[in-house]
Parts: C-alpha cells; structure tokens; sequence
C-alpha cells in the first residue's frame, strides 16, 4: 500500500465509461499524436495506477481501462468499492494479494491467453511496487502474454520530487523490514550508497526507523518526511534525520497516515590527495598532460576530475619555474 485511505472527491465525469460498458472494444493509447483510438484486442492484463489519496487524480485512460476490464484484481475488495462507486462500476473483482498470488498467477495467465481482459489495481498507487503483482508478471512474462500499463500516482516519486534532494539517481527500497535487528541490517548495507534512497514506513515504526537510521547513517544526513500525500493535509517536512526525530517525538500528532521518506544518499568520499600527487608527479613528467592523467585514473581509481583539476595545478606550477 502506498498510502492511507482514498478519500472521496465529487464525481468525475464517466461519459466515455459509458461508452464501452458492455462492449468489447479495447482502448489502446498506440497512436503517433497521443490520441487515444480503439481495436479489437485479445486477453491482456492492464496495470492501473489508482490514487493515492485524492480521487481527482485518476487519469481518464485509467477510468475506460477500468470499465472495458472484464476482470478487476483488486488488493482489498471493500478498499476497491469506493474507486468503483466513484467511478459508477460494479465490476466483477477478484482480491490479488501476498497470501494467494502465486497459487493464482498460473490461471490468471491461463484466463488472459484464453482472450480474457483482466486489470490488475493495488489499495493505491502503481500495482508491484510495495505491492502485489510481481509473481503475476513474472509467469506473463515467461508465457510472453501481452501486458500493459497505465502510469499514475505514486507516492514514492511524488515525495522524491518534494525532498528537494538530489533526484538524478535514486534507489527505491519500500518498506524496511519490521523487526529491528534485520531493519539495521539492511540499513548498514545501504550505508555508504550514494544515490538518494526511497523508503516506505508504517507510522508506528517510523521512530524506531529514523533512530536506526541515526545510527546508520548519521545524525546529519538530509532527509524529507512526507506524509498524507495528496491530500488535505500533505505535509513534507525537510530537516535531517536526527532533526525529524526530535520533531516527531515533539509533535506526535503527526504519526499519522503512511509515511514516505526520503534520504540523501552517502557523500562522495575525499579521494586521497597524497595518492594522487605521487602518481601524478612522475607521470606530468614524462607525458602529456590528457595521456598522463587517463593513466593516473587508470592506475589509482581516483576520480578524473579530481586528477585532472590537480594536473592543471602541477602543470602552472612547472611553467612558471
């Protein structure tokens, strides 16, 4: 689950839903301008990312695929009912989840060749990622059985692009495990990973989380808290981490909603300025300067810019003896 429950907003308008109620016209985004047009298709299974917290951001593509499915996998069957009343749906469903899916995988797959077309939902956000479906896919994919998706909401990029931390590269990493001494153990892996790292976190463990993370990481290091995204109430709160532990155990009012949080990822370290003076020293005098520093970098794994800003050094320095 990526986030707390969907809360409702005022109806949308359904007419295309109504257009392909009953029928068997498949909806196919594969036209060159964007246009969504139609076909015949066989069985498919179509991913849909539902909302995470406001109903108003379920895409109108993601409403047709919804209504010309003529299976719904759902995560939790009530949690589903109220996307569908909102949606004026009585969808058949059938629940996809942690405890069954790899028994039903194998005739999911079997339904889908059969020409069936089966959707595939989650409690919010994008099916597979913290949630079911990762077993479905991988019998798809070893059947090669076409399958689609329909991007939208995701708290894990919508906190991502909040932080205000670095979001050139980053490592998605879910929920850590619940038990504290395996929860440090992934954490003391994850120590020195310079990418910015993603985590999904339960509110009554998020304390014991950022305490863990404290010790792993250091009290110092930039992190973001987000919390009821997309809703009302959407807070971000940008701080490190020892500062958002102290905030939270000041203001437990805020131990509310599932939580994303965001972590700078390990600094770079200091290369080793005497390495790269004694490899550089011989090697300026002897070649040139582009050649002896390609060399260098070869030769110490410091990085070639550092080496290459330290060469223009040496080189001005022996110009102007």
């Amino acid at each position: 689950m990526e986030n707390g429950p969907v809360i409702q907003s005022p109806p949308a308008e359904c007419a295309a839903i109504q257009q392909v109620k009953g029928g068997n016209m498949s909806f196919i985004n594969n036209d060159p301008r964007g246009r969504v047009t139609m076909q015949e298709q066989s069985g498919q299974l179509t991913i849909i990312a539902t909302p995470i917290g406001n109903l108003d951001d379920l895409s109108p593509r993601a409403a047709r695929a919804m209504a010309e499915a003529e299976l719904i996998l759902v995560e939790d069957s009530r949690h589903a009912q109220r996307l569908f009343r909102h949606l004026g749906l009585q969808p058949k469903t059938l629940a996809l989840h942690e405890h069954n899916e790899r028994d039903l995988a194998p005739r999911i797959a079997e339904r889908i060749a059969a020409g069936e077309r089966i959707a595939l939902l989650s409690d919010a956000g994008m099916p597979l990622l913290s949630d079911p479906g990762y077993p479905l896919l991988a019998v798809l994919r070893a059947r090669q059985l076409p399958v689609r998706v329909i991007p939208g909401p995701n708290a894990a990029l919508a906190a991502l692009v909040l932080s205000g931390l670095p979001s050139d590269r980053f490592a998605f990493e879910g929920f850590l495990p619940a038990k504290g001494g395996a929860r440090r153990v992934r954490l003391d892996a994850l120590r020195t990973e310079p990418r910015t790292l993603i985590f999904y976190e339960a509110p009554h463990r998020i304390a014991a989380t950022l305490q863990d993370m404290v010790a792993a990481f250091g009290a110092q290091r930039p992190a973001a808290l987000c919390r009821e995204l997309t809703k009302i109430y959407e807070e971000c709160l940008r701080h490190s981490l020892g500062d958002l532990l102290a905030l939270l155990a000041a203001a437990p009012e805020k131990l509310r909603g599932e939580m994303t949080l965001v972590v700078a990822g390990a600094p770079e370290a200091a290369p080793d300025q005497a390495l790269a003076d004694r490899v550089l020293t011989p090697l300026l005098a002897e070649l040139p300067l582009a050649q002896a520093v390609r060399l260098a970098a070869a030769l110490s794994d410091i990085p070639h810019r550092v080496l290459y800003d330290l060469a223009l050094e040496k080189k001005r320095a022996m110009d102007a003896e």
